[in-house]
């Protein structure tokens, strides 16, 4: 890898590291955050529904902004909005809001990650390919993945062990803080190297330059439809596993003030993150094609969400959580390769950001669904549920692995 590579991928593994340590604060204890607030089961996985949505709603104007604004500009976007949404889901925890603002401000926080979705990726791999780097893009994903690992181990830990000794509201706080640090570090350090801005003919314009290009280049594009299907029934699920396991954890461990429990098993999805990502380049020697290794890790972690619905054992259930993370982590990096190995330069990040869409709109079916049945039924109920929805997924990787894409190969 040569100097131009390493600095890329430096700032990649970086900026990945410290927006994740930002947001991570919140992640151990946001389901107990939201029902903290007053808000009942299925409220919070609807208000959770409403940030998918928003991700649904804002990912092509974002990715008008990424194409031809640049990436870095999308990025420091999504850290500005991702601040102000935060100040004003603390607000509304403190003032006790109505339901109807917590939906709003929810899809307020899908505009700031909508912002960082496609583009960091197209960023990266713009930039890796000007600086003519000649390695392999699961590696360096992988990377990625272990920073983000390691950013929600000591985040979420953190957030938990605050929450516990503090109140619901301060890790919040703590993330406000971290988001205004890493908006500067990303200010000065991030530079858009090998990227061409599309020309700009009007906003109205070019939404509908970037919907023909994600049909055009994502949808018409066999092998990349297929994966673009297949996350809408897995993205959702993933969502509703993690965040459902904070309150079923404690349930499990009887106590329901033991906000650091809901840390720790925070803390052991992001050790599993780490652990996928070291295991990246190990199973890519295992398997010839990256559609094996998608098919096998969706049929391991449905039946690791099925046993965590039928296991009725804290200790148990945390290591199916464990195995869970380990391949969702694994997966993704795994993913990421095939996508960008197989999408033009000039359309990647509006067509990762159709994907982002297509996975966001499955959020939106199947959380408040899934929150429901958590909520009539219990939550073990919830991760059948999660498990059978997850499943559907499964033909279109089949179809993909038909397709026998150029990226396909490991």
């Amino acid at each position: 890898m040569n100097k131009a590579s390493q600095r890329i991928v430096r700032t990649y593994v970086s900026l990945t590291l410290l927006s994740t340590f930002a947001s991570s604060f919140i992640w151990g204890i946001n389901t107990l955050f939201l029902l903290d607030a007053g808000l009942s089961v299925t409220e919070a996985f609807a208000a959770n529904a409403f940030f998918t949505a928003g991700e649904v709603l804002f990912e092509i104007p974002t990715g008008v902004i990424a194409d031809t604004r640049g990436r870095r500009t999308s990025f420091l976007l999504g850290t500005a909005t991702l601040f102000t949404t935060t100040l004003a889901y603390l607000w509304l925890w403190r003032s006790h809001g109505p339901f109807w603002a917590w939906a709003c401000v929810s899809m307020l926080l899908g505009l700031g990650f909508t912002f960082f979705s496609g583009a960091t990726e197209a960023w990266l791999v713009d930039g890796l390919k000007a600086a003519k780097y000649d390695g392999s893009l699961d590696n360096v994903f992988a990377k990625g993945s272990i920073s983000t690992g390691i950013a929600m181990l000591s985040g979420t830990i953190a957030g938990g062990l605050v929450a516990q000794f503090t109140n619901l509201g301060v890790p919040y706080i703590m993330r406000i803080i971290a988001l205004a640090v890493t908006f500067l570090i990303a200010f000065f350090l991030m530079h858009d190297d090998g990227f061409i801005a599309k020309g700009r003919s009007g906003f109205a314009s070019e939404m509908k330059d970037v919907v023909s290009e994600s049909i055009e280049f994502g949808l018409r594009n066999r092998p990349v439809r297929w994966m673009m299907l297949s996350s809408s029934f897995t993205g959702g699920v993933g969502i509703f596993a993690f965040y459902a396991m904070q309150p079923y954890l404690l349930q499990l461990y009887g106590n329901n003030a033991g906000y650091a429990i809901a840390g720790v098993a925070a803390a052991v999805v992001a050790g599993a993150q780490i652990a996928g990502g070291l295991l990246v380049p190990y199973v890519s020697r295992v398997f010839k094609n990256r559609t094996s290794i998608l098919i096998t890790g969706l049929l391991v972690s449905t039946i690791a969400l099925a046993l965590i619905g039928l296991a009725g054992n804290f200790w148990l259930v945390l290591g199916l959580l464990a195995i869970w993370a380990i391949v969702f982590a694994l997966l993704t990096p795994i993913r990421q390769s095939y996508m960008n190995g197989i999408i033009p330069s000039k359309q990647r990040a509006t067509v990762l950001s159709a994907d982002n869409m297509l996975t966001s709109l499955g959020g939106v079916i199947s959380q408040p669904g899934l929150g429901r049945i958590a909520d009539v039924w219990g939550y073990p109920a919830s991760y059948i549920g999660s498990a059978a929805f997850q499943l559907i997924a499964l033909p279109f990787l089949l179809l993909a692995k038909r397709e026998r894409a150029k990226s396909d190969r490991t």
